[in-house]
């Protein structure tokens, strides 16, 4: 088994969901490389040294940065940056079976490209209900998020205020 998997995501922002995949994820291997991708296929509310700097800051207040690197990729294949840094793992955290369609052809192309397999895990059923876009439409409408995200995305948010 790899002592290094990678968990990528836009984590724009980071969500208490994607926290508890991450805990999980220290349960089975040794570190976690956080990589904060860039999406062609999305317009981001934060920049991609924002997102960096919540996911630091949210892993710090969880004492997890001992275990867990954070850094960004914001072209290129996700594969080969994984190879680079020595992994033969992608963690992909999943809300629901739309999530498992949508990646799962990704998985296939990954491990036919490079040999590197994904892992799927499985939400906690008290987060399946927590996502980006929900959180930040949430925000946008002045609602209270301080449930579904760690301080340092309510602190990102009140600096883009």
């Amino acid at each position: 088994m790899s002592k290094l998997a990678v968990y990528p995501g836009s984590f724009d922002p980071i969500t208490l969901g994607h926290i508890d995949i991450i805990e999980r994820s220290l349960e089975v291997f040794e570190h976690l490389q956080i990589v904060v991708v860039h999406n062609p296929g999305k317009q981001p509310f934060f920049t991609l040294p924002e997102r960096v700097q919540m996911v630091t800051e949210a892993l710090e207040e969880r004492n997890l940065l001992r275990k867990v690197t954070v850094s960004s990729l914001d072209s290129g294949l996700l594969t080969k940056y994984a190879e680079e840094l020595g992994a033969n793992v992608i963690i992909k955290g999943f809300r629901t079976g739309v999530d498992i369609e949508y990646e799962l052809p990704m998985a296939r192309v990954n491990r036919d490209l490079t040999g590197i397999e994904t892992v799927f895990l499985p939400s906690d059923p008290g987060n399946t209900h927590i996502s980006s876009s929900l959180v930040k439409q949430v925000a946008a409408l002045n609602g209270e998020i301080a449930k579904y995200v760690p301080a340092s995305v309510i602190r990102g948010f009140k600096a883009k205020a």
